[in-house]
């Protein structure tokens, strides 16, 4: 199933995107530009998606959550345990990107906007499912005496599956220090921790991962597949 099909096969989505929810935004918007409909999507302009979207056009609606939705759900992905969770994540973020557009100020690209909003989203859903899931950490070693390991080597994929094999714990912590840049004290705000403790998890993340790298290029040596 496509992104697009998914989103558009989601109620709360679904319905945004037919208007249900698109009065409140209009009224607070600004007098939008002309809609150019018959312009292809890639040469349409952020600004003037943007303004489409608020005039309730459910063309660029669609153009909008086209350009980003495969971008927003790799995000989400490294997020998420499974692709269902992450469609889940998806859909909602979309929701509040529609349902909040009148409120973006433009003074940033509306991708860095949305992907916060993914983001958001994501820690949503970690804290409802916070405790629910138990996962084996495994043998690894205490701590990496400060060796640094490159992921340049690997492929999206293979990252991606060692990311989501992380306890959901680890998995945050590591995605929003390493990837999104965020500060542990930021981290623990974020999530109910202490900034020792982002910093734990991290550094536990980076363990094990690192283990699990070792053990994907041992299984490349030996001509073998990993699970």
């Amino acid at each position: 199933m496509s992104a697009l099909s998914f989103a558009m096969g989601g109620g709360g989505l679904r319905n945004l995107l037919a208007g249900g929810n698109s009065s409140a935004s209009v009224a607070a918007s600004p007098p939008p530009t002309p809609v150019r409909s018959l312009v292809p999507p890639s040469q349409l302009t952020e600004a003037e998606i943007i303004d489409g979207c608020l005039a309730g056009s459910r063309l660029m609606q669609k153009h909008l959550y086209d350009r980003f939705a495969a971008r927003m759900m790799a995000v989400c992905l490294r997020y998420a345990q499974t692709t269902f969770e992450a469609e889940d994540v998806l859909q909602e973020g979309f929701v509040t990107v529609f349902t909040n557009l009148s409120k973006f100020r433009r003074e940033c690209p509306l991708e860095f906007w949305i992907r916060r909003i993914m983001i958001n989203a994501a820690l949503r859903q970690h804290r409802r499912n916070s405790g629910l899931v138990a996962m084996s950490e495994g043998e690894y070693p205490e701590d990496l005496a400060g060796e640094e390991f490159t992921l340049s080597n690997y492929a999206f994929e293979e990252l991606l599956t060692l990311v989501q094999e992380l306890a959901p714990r680890y998995r945050m912590v590591f995605n929003l220090f390493a990837i999104e840049g965020y500060g542990h004290k930021e981290i623990g705000e974020l999530l109910g921790i202490s900034e020792g403790t982002s910093k734990s998890q991290y550094s536990r993340a980076r363990v094990i991962l690192k283990t699990k790298l070792e053990r994907l290029d041992a299984h490349r040596s030996n001509g073998t597949f990993r699970k």
